[in-house]
């Protein structure tokens, strides 16, 4: 309402001007034919404001919902309509309080005008308004005044405009996008996020009704300021009853509704998985839709449990989680740190991505890889006792050695001295080639990698850990972890399915944090050197997890351990999937689930290449063990059910694996006739000395 409108004689002035105006407004739509045709040229002449309105980029959870908004250049909180509709009893008040013939007329309601003109003239005051959602929705698209006559007629232009161009829909779209709802906050979803924490899809009646009374005066009704809630109930109850007079409620529900009390409160904006999100609004700039896999309940749980894990510390910490279907490759929940906002304990790191130290969790793919190279089994005796590799010794953690141990106690109680020697027969470039294999990226220092990499002497993020994790759960089949919807493209064999599930069997006999029983899940802890990084990785049947926890700046955390920081982490997160947790699968039919001595006899203890286990003769380089037939990565053409190989050099009996598998054991001869596999595999021989080779190869055709 204008100065002049508030007195007598100004609202008389006002409401001839609006008789005017309807008067030209009818008179030029229904006029006679060259009339009308200046109207149109009239409207079509129109200079339209800018239709594009800019609304803040939303990441989605998998199932639509939202993950994280962000506003638009301007500090503005607009978001997009929802793709699924705003709801229908929604719409249906906005229009039956603001415009009841919207659906009819053509941006102007000429009926409207000359109501309002009459009842200024009559009461010497604007008693109601004439503007249409058109004409509102023009205003709101070129920031102009609601009260000014010139601006009511450059409105009802815009609004004749609009109709012609862009129709009901997009108009009735516009408005829902510009609608101001107080402070820096436009259009009904981003109204609703705020005041109801809900999406409009589906309101109440009394949620319906204020979103629709407060763009009418927003700074005067904001529910959330004591000074204005009396106004703003006032307002809200009045759509209520408007609602009901027109059919849109019944009166129990207006009941209802006016007893609701009003939100006290602004909400915050969805900011889930937010260091996430922040990179993929800056990987995909200009997008107003992200789509994820993120499961949104088991993301909220995640978050919870990092924030649960730092919480109470004496100093501050961070954690990150990562959780992921083995099966499709779909990241589910992903925390980068614990408190995003937190700048203590770096909460704008993403730890997820970051190159820490793996600790231990590194050890089971060497064993995996040794398993594959029928050099050990779960069941082989091996030495932990020092020793010297070059002028490094390596301890283990606690600076105790065990004697003779077997491969499964190594890895269960993560011995060091055991996976060195078993590194070094298999060499360090091969273990670098089976961790690349699996999915992981390994940064080392220098060109050269050595045998401290299988330590933790390295560094690797946690997103890559649970992908060279999610390998071994797949059987050794690699799969690119993935937080964008598509399906993942298999990656390369890593490990044989026998290796594979060698290792899982192995970690899935160490005992959960709590004295829970194992068996559910495969799981590797680690720490690093001086305490730095606590982890904890591990998979069942379906899910594949990683948990760190530490410092972003890399400081220490004196008694920070993997076992008992990041493993209680892990397993809530297990626990918290409760009947979605699929049983770790059963021993393929090729595995060798014997004891110690039902071993073959290469098998029983471990011996590096060259390393006899009696005294003898040394052996010449000429009869180092190799494989005649087939040549490594060689195709061979089958012709019948038997593979014949063949070996040369070492000292007999031979034993002979096919993808980790024993097939024949004792050989007396070099040569065996071997089950003909099919496509890609790979041929190990040991001999009883413990020396081994192993060629990759392809078998076409016979069966």
């Amino acid at each position: 309402m204008t100065a002049a409108s508030s007195r007598p004689d100004g609202g008389r002035r006002s409401g001839r001007r609006l008789i005017a105006l309807a008067v030209v407004l009818a008179l030029s739509a229904h006029g006679a034919d060259r009339a009308r045709a200046a109207w149109d040229r009239w409207i079509d002449a129109t200079d339209l404001p800018d239709l594009s309105v800019p609304v803040g980029t939303e990441v989605l959870a998998r199932d639509g919902t939202l993950l994280r908004a962000f506003p638009v250049g301007d500090g503005l909180w607009r978001l997009a309509p929802p793709q699924q509709g705003v709801d229908a009893r929604f719409l249906a008040m906005l229009v039956g309080w603001e415009d009841r013939r919207f659906h009819d007329h053509d941006g102007v309601d000429c009926r409207a005008v000359l109501r309002a003109a009459w009842q200024a003239v009559a009461y010497g005051r604007i008693v109601s308004g004439a503007s249409t959602l058109s004409m509102q929705t023009a205003r709101l698209l070129e920031r102009g005044r609601a009260g000014d006559w010139r601006a009511k007629l450059r409105q009802a232009r815009v609004a004749l405009a609009l109709e012609r161009r862009l129709g009901k829909d997009r108009i009735l779209d516009l408005y829902l996008r510009l609608a101001p709802y107080g402070g820096n906050t436009e259009g009904v979803r981003a109204a609703s996020l705020m005041w109801f924490g809900k999406e409009p899809r589906r309101l109440t009646p009394a949620e319906a009704a204020l979103l629709v009374a407060l763009p009418q005066s927003p700074e005067t009704r904001r529910p959330d300021l004591p000074q204005a809630r009396a106004a703003a109930q006032v307002a809200r109850d009045r759509v209520i009853d408007r609602a009901l007079s027109l059919g849109i409620i019944d009166a129990e529900a207006a009941e209802t509704a006016r007893a609701t009390p009003l939100p006290r409160h602004r909400r915050s904006f969805p900011a889930h998985a937010a260091l996430l999100t922040d990179r993929l609004r800056r990987e995909n700039p200009g997008a107003t839709r992200i789509e994820t896999t993120i499961d949104p309940r088991l993301q909220i749980t995640a978050e919870r449990l990092a924030a649960r894990a730092v919480a109470g510390q004496a100093d501050p910490v961070s954690a990150a989680i990562l959780l992921a279907d083995h099966g499709s490759g779909e990241i589910l929940a992903q925390v980068g740190a614990a408190q995003f906002a937190d700048s203590a304990s770096g909460g704008f790191v993403d730890m997820t991505r970051a190159l820490r130290s793996p600790g231990s969790t590194l050890k089971p793919f060497v064993y995996a890889l040794g398993f594959d190279e029928g050099l050990i089994h779960p069941e082989t005796l091996i030495e932990d006792r020092p020793a010297a590799f070059g002028r490094w010794q390596p301890q283990n953690f606690d600076n105790r050695f065990r004697g003779t141990v077997t491969i499964r106690q190594a890895l269960a109680e993560s011995l060091n001295l055991p996976v060195v020697r078993v590194a070094e027969a298999l060499g360090p470039a091969r273990v670098m080639a089976a961790f690349r294999r699996a999915g992981m990226e390994i940064r080392v220092r220098g060109d050269t990698p050595g045998l401290a990499v299988v330590l933790g002497g390295a560094g690797v993020s946690l997103a890559d850990l649970v992908q060279g994790y999610a390998t071994l759960a797949r059987g050794g089949q690699s799969l690119r972890l993935h937080d964008r919807p598509g399906v993942a493209q298999p990656g390369v064999r890593a490990f044989g399915p026998v290796a594979s599930w060698q290792a899982a069997n192995v970690m899935a006999g160490i005992p959960p944090p709590g004295g829970q029983a194992a068996g559910r899940v495969a799981f590797k802890t680690g720490t690093s050197y001086g305490h730095r990084d606590a982890l904890a990785v591990g998979f069942d049947g379906r899910f594949v997890a990683g948990v760190w926890m530490g410092r972003p700046d890399g400081t220490p955390v004196p008694g920070a351990f993997g076992g008992d920081y990041a493993a209680p982490v892990l397993f809530d997160l297990f626990d918290a999937l409760g009947p979605r947790m699929v049983p770790l699968p059963p021993p393929p039919q090729a595995a060798l689930t014997v004891p110690n001595a039902a071993l073959p006899r290469p098998l029983r203890r471990f011996l590096p290449p060259g390393e006899l286990s009696v005294p003898g003769p040394a052996v010449r380089v000429a009869d180092r063990l190799t494989i005649q037939f087939p040549p490594d990565r060689a195709e061979v053409e089958l012709t019948g059910p038997t593979l014949t190989v063949r070996a040369r050099g070492g000292t007999p009996p031979y034993s002979w694996l096919l993808d980790g598998a024993p097939v024949a054991v004792g050989i007396p001869d070099p040569s065996a006739e071997l089950p003909a596999p099919s496509g890609f595999s790979s041929l190990s021989v040991v001999d009883a000395a413990g020396n081994s080779a192993r060629v990759e190869f392809q078998a076409l055709g016979g069966g």
